[in-house]
């Protein structure tokens, strides 16, 4: 296990997310003040790359700087808001999740070692 990639791995996906909230925070703003514009970056969003923040915002940049420039700024703002809690609420978010799987796995193997006929109750001869 190379933890330095899997953070990095992790960081990559994290940034894409924040990319893709703030992208959704502006279209928000955009419909109220500039319906026009909303429904331009709506359009180019469904056909560039979001799953990946970096290469969607280069696009941007090249297609519109002024709101690659603000959706930079609404994805700074949110890691800012999120950046202190998001490491215990991810650590404690898997442990619960995994403890709830763990739970539902052995509450199937035992409805499953309920229903299954023993071999020592069948009938002698």
């Amino acid at each position: 296990m190379d933890r330095k990639q899997i953070a990095k791995a992790t960081t990559k996906v994290i940034s894409s997310y924040l990319t893709y909230q703030a992208v959704q925070t502006v279209l928000a703003q955009l419909n109220e003040t500039n319906p026009r514009l909303a429904l331009w970056l709506r359009s180019f969003s469904g056909r560039s790359i979001l799953q990946d923040g970096e290469v969607y915002l280069l696009a941007l940049l090249a297609e519109n700087q002024e709101l690659a420039f603000r959706i930079m700024a609404v994805r700074e703002y949110l890691v800012e808001e999120i950046m202190d809690d998001l490491p215990e609420m991810v650590f404690h978010d898997i442990k619960h999740k995994n403890s709830q799987h763990r739970k539902q796995q052995l509450e199937k193997l035992s409805q499953l070692s309920i229903t299954e006929p023993s071999s020592s109750s069948e009938p002698s001869e």
